[in-house]
């Protein structure tokens, strides 16, 4: 008698076709770090660079990564992601940019 196959669902979040993602997983878990780092480095004015750097591969890495993703789970942590390298990557620009007072 066979059996249908199921997602283990012990071990994915909404992952729900049950195979590996190991190219969308890398991505996520690449533009969460950067979101983040993006994100607590924006807060102290004279990261700015560090700040919009990782916040502008982020936002590239999630687009991509929304591009190719596969799962919903996926797709809901590239965007939490994407919001957090967005927010860092504008208000690195706000203090004072990709180059600012390195270039000129």
């Amino acid at each position: 008698m066979a059996q249908a196959m199921r997602p283990n669902s012990a071990t994915s979040l909404f992952s729900t076709d049950g195979k590996r993602h190991p190219l969308q997983d890398t991505l996520v878990a690449v533009t969460l770090t950067l979101g983040v780092l993006a994100f607590v480095s924006a807060f102290f004015h004279n990261l700015h660079l560090l700040s919009s750097w990782a916040g502008l591969v982020g936002v590239l890495t999630g687009a991509y990564g929304q591009f190719i993703s596969v799962t919903t789970r996926e797709r809901f942590l590239i965007i939490i992601g994407l919001g957090a390298s967005a927010v860092g990557f504008f208000l690195g620009m706000a203090h004072g940019g990709l180059f600012g007072g390195v270039v000129g």
